[in-house]
């Protein structure tokens, strides 16, 4: 279920009757941190196996962009696997200048290359050049893929990172005997990183942006959605950037990004599994707790305005038609925001959802449907999220008309009171497999501790959701999903005839 709600179901059992034992259980055991310098630890001790799961979350994200510097959040989350002064090199001392002439030739590079045709093209040549001879000299100092290869021989797994609209997340999952480890290895990356390879990965993120981008039909569709839906908050920007911006990205640019959004006051950080709280906390005062406090990033000064009327755009591609919907909705702090999450998994979640039977099954007008109850984040408003595929030979006028008659549904028709318990139902049998995982549970709590300060919002959900009645869910589909409020993207084969309206000026 990639849905948030699938991020509070492990909770949500929690609190059904046969695990409210456990919820008191779980709120008494989370152990919250804070060290002098502003980093938020929180802890579960289990010693059900002899593993422990570490999740970092920086209250950063692509939200924090702005056109010019798109993807640098995401750029930087690949520079965070490349080392340190001391990871990741074999020389770091003689390492050091050839990066910095590598910043000063691409800064000359760029600077040409911006003035178009009046650029040099032979000084470009020369330029290119220079930074090829100059990747070679680099290659010589820096160990690819240092610290992956330090876990992974201490045993870990699940080493990864995520860059999204609201977080970046950093994870991995050790023998609890390489606490130690961890602390020493990430106390590095977060004071002492190194952007090297960086003009090189920035080649590797243009080859990832042009496979699940400009190479496909879903990733096109998604992008031109956002751009319709948000014309002044970034959510409407792409995560992973626009090329242009990720090409004339520099090194200082996304050091700079680095210096005011990662700092360690902004930064939450969950260890769940085989330890001793005090030695952790003890251990990590030595290291992350010296760490010095910067200023706080300034908040995103954005507020998208109210949209005045229904908007569409449309694009052509060499794929089977897609339609995506959205529906403006409040942040997830918003005491709405648990309708929704009710309407997703009635209208979606499983074969047995409305609109998985109705259009998917008994009319047969849709190959495929799915919703999302915050897209493209949570922190800020953002979209109710529709996608479909129509089934040959409807069209995409018929799957709108379709799936438009599922939403009216929804705002005459009570939602009956056998489909509300069937809901938490699900809640609570996904919230006994979430509670199986030291690696999920260290992620819901990171999770809403960064959203809302507090990691037992996720508990006050569920108390809410017990709370829900039908009226409430026709009340919210009346009041958000209207004409005025609703975004439609369609995407169909080269050379068809579909009309838009609307569309972005």
């Amino acid at each position: 279920m990639g849905k948030r709600l699938a991020r509070i179901l492990f909770v949500m059992v929690l609190l059904s009757p046969m695990f409210e034992s456990r919820a008191e259980d779980l709120s008494s055991r989370v152990i919250k941190h804070s060290f002098k310098n502003g980093l938020v630890l929180l802890m579960v001790e289990r010693h059900a196996s002899p593993t422990v799961s570490f999740q970092i979350t920086y209250k950063a994200g692509s939200v924090n962009e702005i056109p010019g510097i798109t993807g640098i959040a995401h750029l930087y989350e690949h520079m965070a696997f490349k080392g340190t002064e001391k990871i990741g090199t074999k020389d770091y001392p003689s390492e050091k200048p050839v990066l910095e002439s590598l910043d000063r030739t691409f800064a000359e590079l760029k600077e040409e290359r911006e003035r178009g045709e009046l650029g040099n093209a032979e000084k470009i040549k020369k330029l290119e050049a220079t930074m090829d001879l100059l990747e070679k000299k680099e290659s010589l100092y820096s160990i690819p893929n240092e610290v992956g290869e330090i876990y992974r021989r201490n045993g870990a797994t699940g080493f990864n990172a995520s860059t999204g609209k609201d977080f970046t997340n950093y994870t991995v999952s050790l023998p609890s005997n390489r606490l130690s480890l961890w602390i020493a290895l990430e106390s590095d990356r977060m004071t002492h990183p190194v952007l090297r390879e960086f003009y090189k990965e920035k080649q590797v993120v243009l080859e990832e942006r042009r496979m699940r981008t400009e190479n496909s039909p879903n990733g096109k569709l998604y992008e031109a959605l956002m751009r319709t839906a948000f014309w002044v908050h970034p959510y409407g920007l792409p995560v992973i950037g626009w090329s242009q911006d990720v090409q004339s990205l520099s090194r200082k640019q996304t050091e700079d990004f680095f210096k005011t959004y990662y700092g360690i006051n902004n930064i939450v950080i969950s260890i769940v599994g085989d330890i001793q709280p005090d030695q952790v906390i003890r251990e990590m005062e030595k290291t992350f707790g010296r760490i010095p406090s910067r200023p706080v990033p300034p908040a995103v000064p954005f507020v998208e305005p109210r949209q005045e009327g229904e908007r569409r755009t449309h694009i052509e591609f060499d794929a089977n038609p897609l339609i995506y919907i959205g529906y403006h909705r409040p942040a997830v702090s918003h005491a709405d925001s648990i309708i929704f999450d009710i309407i997703d998994s009635l209208l979606s979640d499983g074969r047995t959802s409305r609109m998985y039977k109705h259009l998917v099954v008994q009319k047969q007008i849709a190959q495929s449907i799915g919703t999302d109850s915050a897209t493209p984040g949570g922190k800020y408003p953002s979209l109710f999220f529709i996608t479909a595929a129509p089934r040959a030979p409807h069209s995409l006028e018929e799957l709108e008309q379709g799936i438009d008659d599922e939403i009216s549904l929804l705002k005459t028709e009570p939602v009956s009171s056998t489909e509300i318990q069937k809901l938490k139902n699900q809640f609570d049998g996904s919230l006994i497999r979430g509670m199986e995982s030291n690696s999920g549970l260290a992620g819901q709590l990171s999770y809403y501790e960064a959203l809302t300060g507090d990691w037992k919002y996720l508990l006050r959900i569920r108390k809410e959701l017990e709370n829900v009645k039908a009226e409430d869910i026709i009340r919210v589909a009346q009041k958000y999903f209207v004409n005025a409020n609703k975004v439609v993207a369609t995407l169909s084969k080269t050379g068809s005839n579909e009309k838009v309206q609307n569309e972005k000026p």
